[in-house]
């Protein structure tokens, strides 16, 4: 059968703790905060990630990169991302889009987001223009709002031809 599709989505949230720094998408963004996780906490990739493996219907990342396991401390997520799409492609999957949106009232998103698009795009071995990032506040509410953490969401669409 050609043209098969898939679609996935994901969702991470960290709250903020000690730091002075974010990572998001892979780019270190400077923050009056950091975040609480046993890996780099980038909640774009860890979103980003649990979408593939939705798709792929493979779990989520947890399962493949647990928090109990002392591999993954202070682990860089870009190596989760390679290695889900590296699930996708020996499954003959290849990414259609990929679109991710960041809930936080700080740090501003907009000017780290082509980065974040560079680094998403590469580790997913697809070009830029298949990758959205955007941001969006909460308007004050809930714990983004207060600024008691960030979140993102991720949609992504897998392709076989």
């Amino acid at each position: 059968m050609s043209g098969q599709i898939r679609i996935g989505q994901g969702f991470d949230v960290h709250a903020f703790g000690d730091g002075d720094h974010v990572m998001l998408g892979g780019v270190r963004v400077p923050h009056d905060r950091g975040v609480l996780a046993h890996s780099d906490g980038d909640v774009v990739i860890h979103a980003l990630c649990d979408a593939i493996l939705g798709a792929l219907a493979l779990g989520d990342i947890g399962r493949h990169f647990p928090p109990s396991d002392p591999r993954w401390k202070d682990a860089d997520s870009r190596m989760f991302l390679r290695h889900c799409a590296a699930l996708a492609g020996e499954r003959g999957w290849t990414l259609g889009n990929a679109d991710l949106t960041v809930v936080c009232e700080r740090p501003k998103v907009g000017p780290h987001a082509e980065a974040m698009r560079a680094n998403l795009a590469a580790d997913l071995g697809a070009d830029i223009g298949a990758v959205s990032v955007k941001a969006t506040t909460s308007e004050k509410l809930g714990f983004t709002g207060r600024g008691e953490g960030i979140a993102a969401l991720a949609v992504v669409l897998l392709t076989r031809a």
